[in-house]
C-alpha cells in the first residue's frame, strides 16, 4: 500500500532552496550520489565482518545508467540499503540541530551558497537542482521487503513496497527540462558524467561503471565479421582509476589532484589553506594526508561537531572520525591515516588505548605544530590568514589541560597591539619592547578601540609602551596559564599594580594617600557595597576615574564566566582609583569639606561612571540618574549664585 508524508519543515526549506537555484554549481549532485553510494558500501563492508549472517564479498560496485530517451540517470550500489524507518529518517528530514538557523543565513546572504552541500549531510537533496523527480528504490539485507520512495521535491513524498531481490539502493533521476540558462541535456552525455566522476570521485575507492553503448562489428553464422555492419550493444566501462592518491609517488601528484581529492573528500569548495603528507617507515610505520581548511566550518565550536581523522587499516576504511588522532585544539584539521599494523576490525574502545595510534596522534601532532612554525617564519601573510580562522583553537590549546601544551604553541600565537596595525608574536613584541619595560602588558575588551581609549591606557601611553589587545573569551585564561614569556611577565592594565612609576613618583603618591587618608576612608565606607578599595592612581594621568580588578578574577574572566550555565556566579574584586592630578579630586577634596551627604552622592555617581566606562552594568539606572540630575542643579545654583556675588 502506498503511503504518502510530508516532508518535515526544515528538508521543506532546503528543497526550496534546491529547486529554486540558489545554488550555481549543479554538477554536484552526481559526487553526492555517489559520496552517499561508496558510504553505503562502507557500512555494509564493516559490517559484514563482525555479522555473520551478512554475505561476505569484495564485489562492489556504483554503477551510472544514462537513458537520453527518457531524460533519466540511475546510480546503483550494493550496499547496506535502507530499511522502512532509515528511508522515512534519512530521506524525509535532516535530524540535525542547527540547519533551521543555517538555512536562515543561506536566505540571508551572509553565508556563501557553496558551504550547504555536505554541511548536514543533505548531499541526497542535491539531486532535486537537476531533477524534477527522484525514485528510490532500496533493500536492507535486514529486511525481507524492498521499498520504493518518490518525490517531485515539493510538500510530501510516497513510499510503498516493491520488487528487488539484491541489496543496496537505485536512484533514479529524472531530469528537468532545459531552461533559457541552464541545459540539463549536458548530464545526459557519456562524456559529461566520465569527466564529472573524474572530477570529483576519481579516488572513491569501489568501481564506478558507467553503461556505454557502443558499436560492435556484426559476426556471421561463422563468427566472422561482415564488412560495414554494426551493431549497438551496452558495455560496462570503470570510469574511476581506484587507486587511493597516498598510494602514488608524491612526484606523480600534483597539487591540483591533491585539492581536487580534499573538496570532494571533505566536501569543502575552496582549496586547503596547507597540506601535509607523510609516508613513516620504521618501528612504526604509516602515511598521513593532513589538510588544514581556508576557513574554518561555521559549527566548529559546536557539541555536534565531530572532529577526528579518517583511519585505514592496510587501505581498507576502518571509520571517519578517528578522534584519538588529534587533539581538541586541531579539531579543524582534516585528512586521514593509513596504518599497517592496525587490525581492520579494532574497536573504539581498543583505540583508546592502542599504543601505536597514541604514537601516531603524537607524531601528526608535532608535524603539524613544526609545519605551523616553518609556515609562520617563511609565508607570514598565509599564516596570519590561518590565525584569524583558527587562532583562538591554538589559545585553547595552551589553556587546556593545565597549560600541557603552552611550550609548545606560545611562539605560534599573534596578537594585535595599540600601537601597530600589524599583528606580532609574543618574540616581536619582547623585541621590540624599550629597555626599562619589564613586563608584556595588556588589555582585555571587546575591540581594539576599547582599549585604546580606555582610562587604564594613561600612564601606558604617557611612557609610550605597546599592549597587547584580547578580545577573545579564551585570552585571559590562556595569559593566567602563560604567565609569563622569556622571564618577562604578563601584566594587565586592568588589574592590579602596574608598578610602572619611578621611585619619585610612587613617593608622591605616597605622601597624597597620607594627606587625603581620612576622604579615601570616607569613600572606602560610602562605596563599600560595591568596591574592595578606594585609592589614589599610579596609572591615571588624563583621565579622572576608574576601575581596576584585585589580582584575582579580572572584569572580563567575571563576564565570561557569568555567561557559563550555573546559578554560582563570581565576581571580581573592584578597586576605584581616582586621579590625584585631575581638577575632579579637587572638587572632591571641597565637597568632602563642606558636606559629607553631597560625598555620597558624588562618590556613588563617580563610581557608577567608572562602571560605564569599564562596560559592566549599573544595577539601578534610575537611581543613578536621579543622582545625576540632583549634582547637576546643584552644580548651577551653585554657579548662579557665584555670578551674583560681587567679585
Amino acid at each position: 500500500m502506498k503511503q504518502q508524508m510530508e516532508f518535515k519543515t526544515e528538508s521543506k526549506r532546503l528543497l526550496d532552496l534546491m529547486i529554486h537555484s540558489i545554488y550555481t554549481n549543479k554538477e554536484i549532485f552526481l559526487r553526492e550520489l555517489i559520496s552517499n553510494a561508496s558510504d553505503a558500501i562502507d557500512k555494509y563492508h564493516l559490517l559484514s565482518l563482525t555479522d555473520e549472517t551478512l554475505e561476505k564479498t569484495n564485489d562492489y560496485e556504483i554503477h551510472i545508467e544514462v537513458d537520453k530517451k527518457h531524460r533519466k540517470i540511475k546510480i546503483t550500489d550494493n550496499g547496506i540499503g535502507m530499511t522502512y524507518d532509515e528511508l522515512v529518517n534519512n530521506l524525509g528530514t535532516i535530524a540535525k540541530s542547527g540547519t533551521l538557523e543555517f538555512l536562515q543565513k543561506i536566505k540571508e546572504k551572509s553565508m556563501k551558497e557553496t558551504d550547504l552541500i555536505g554541511q548536514f549531510g543533505v548531499g541526497f537533496y542535491s539531486s532535486f537542482m537537476v531533477s524534477k523527480k527522484v525514485q528510490v528504490v532500496t533493500k536492507s539485507p535486514f529486511s525481507d521487503t524492498a521499498y520504493k520512495w518518490v518525490s517531485e521535491g515539493e510538500e510530501s513524498f510516497t513510499i510503498e513496497e516493491t520488487k528487488r531481490e539484491e541489496r543496496g539502493t537505485e536512484i533514479t533521476l529524472y531530469l528537468r527540462k532545459n531552461e533559457d540558462d541552464e541545459n540539463y541535456d549536458i548530464f545526459l552525455e557519456t562524456y559529461k558524467i566520465k569527466s564529472l566522476v573524474k572530477k570529483y570521485s576519481d579516488y572513491v575507492k569501489y568501481p564506478i561503471t558507467l553503461e556505454n553503448e557502443v558499436e560492435k562489428p556484426k559476426l556471421d553464422d561463422e563468427g566472422k565479421e561482415i564488412e560495414g555492419e554494426f551493431d549497438k550493444v551496452f558495455e560496462n566501462e570503470t570510469i574511476n582509476t581506484r587507486t587511493p592518491i597516498w598510494n602514488k609517488p608524491k612526484s606523480d601528484v600534483t597539487d591540483d589532484q591533491l585539492n581536487e581529492f580534499y573538496k570532494s573528500t571533505y566536501y569543502d569548495y575552496d582549496n586547503p589553506q596547507y597540506t601535509f603528507w607523510n609516508n613513516i617507515e620504521g618501528a612504526l610505520t604509516y602515511k598521513s594526508l593532513i589538510f588544514i581548511p581556508g576557513k574554518a566550518p561555521y559549527n566548529l565550536y559546536s557539541e555536534k561537531y565531530e572532529k577526528g581523522l579518517q583511519l585505514y587499516a592496510k587501505d581498507v576504511f576502518v571509520m571517519d572520525k578517528c578522534k584519538e588522532l588529534v587533539p581538541d585544539y586541531l579539531r579543524f584539521v582534516k585528512g586521514l591515516v593509513v596504518s599497517q599494523d592496525l587490525s581492520l576490525n579494532i574497536s573504539r574502545e581498543i583505540l583508546q588505548k592502542n599504543s601505536q595510534l597514541v604514537k601516531i596522534a603524537g607524531n601528526l601532532e608535532k608535524k603539524i605544530l613544526n609545519e605551523l612554525e616553518k609556515s609562520l617564519k617563511n609565508e607570514r601573510e598565509k599564516y596570519e590568514e590561518f590565525f584569524k580562522e583558527f587562532g583562538v583553537n591554538l589559545k585553547y590549546g595552551v589553556y587546556d589541560n593545565f597549560g600541557e601544551k603552552k611550550e609548545s604553541l606560545k611562539d605560534l600565537l599573534l596578537f594585535k597591539t595599540v600601537n601597530q596595525d600589524k599583528m606580532v608574536s609574543l618574540k616581536e613584541y619582547v623585541e621590540a619592547m624599550p629597555k626599562e619595560q619589564d613586563a608584556i602588558y595588556y588589555g582585555s575588551a571587546p575591540s581594539k578601540d576599547a582599549i585604546k581609549i580606555s582610562p587604564q591606557m594613561d600612564i601606558i601611553k604617557s611612557k609610550g609602551y605597546d599592549v597587547l589587545v584580547l578580545t577573545d573569551e579564551v585570552d585571559e585564561f590562556m595569559i593566567s596559564i602563560l604567565h609569563e614569556y622569556d622571564k618577562k611577565q604578563f601584566k594587565s592594565i586592568n588589574q592590579g599594580d602596574l608598578n610602572i612609576l619611578d621611585e619619585k613618583e610612587k613617593e608622591t603618591i605616597k605622601e597624597l594617600e597620607t594627606e587625603n587618608k581620612d576622604l579615601l576612608e570616607t569613600l572606602k565606607e560610602i562605596l563599600k557595597e560595591e568596591v574592595t578599595d578606594v585609592k589614589l592612581s599610579t596609572r591615571l594621568t588624563d583621565s579622572p576615574v576608574c576601575l581596576v580588578s584585585g589580582e584575582g578574577l579580572s572584569f572580563e574572566m567575571e563576564k565570561v564566566i557569568n555567561q557559563m550555565p550555573g546559578d554560582k556566579k563570581m565576581k571580581a574584586d573592584k578597586i576605584l582609583e581616582i586621579n590625584p592630578k585631575h581638577e575632579l579630586f579637587k572638587a572632591i577634596e571641597n565637597v568632602f569639606l563642606e558636606s559629607k551627604e553631597s560625598l555620597n552622592d558624588f562618590a556613588s555617581v563617580l563610581y557608577h561612571q567608572a562602571l560605564l566606562i569599564e562596560g559592566l552594568p549599573i544595577k539601578d539606572p534610575v537611581a543613578f540618574s536621579n543622582k545625576m540630575i540632583k549634582l547637576m542643579i546643584k552644580a548651577a545654583k551653585s554657579s548662579n549664585t557665584s555670578e551674583k556675588d560681587p567679585a
